[in-house]
C-alpha cells in the first residue's frame, strides 16, 4: 500500500511540474510578443510617403510612439507597417 501511495505522489509531483512548465511558457510568449521591431525593419523615415504617416496610422500611440515600432516615433513619419484608421 505504501507503493501506490508513493507512485500517487510522483504523478502528482509530475502533473503540476508539467502544469507550471505550461504557464512558463505562455509567459514567456506573452513576453516576447510586446516586444517592438526595429525601426530598420519597417523601414521607418521621419517623413511622410504618398501622404501616409505616423499620426494616421491604427499603431500610432500620440505624442510621439508606435504600438509595434520601438524607439521616438514622429507623427509625420512612416513605416511599411503602416495602417490607416477608419
Amino acid at each position: 500500500m505504501t507503493q501506490q501511495h508513493d507512485d500517487a505522489a510522483t504523478r502528482r509531483q509530475i502533473l503540476r511540474a508539467a502544469g507550471l512548465a505550461v504557464v512558463g511558457g505562455v509567459v514567456a510568449v506573452s513576453a516576447r510578443a510586446q516586444e517592438k521591431i526595429e525601426q530598420s525593419q519597417v523601414q521607418y523615415q521621419p517623413t511622410p510617403k504618398d501622404g501616409a504617416k505616423c499620426s494616421t496610422c491604427v499603431n500610432f500611440e500620440a505624442p510621439a510612439a508606435c504600438k509595434i515600432v520601438s524607439g521616438k516615433i514622429s507623427p509625420d513619419g512612416w513605416c511599411i507597417a503602416y495602417a490607416p484608421k477608419e
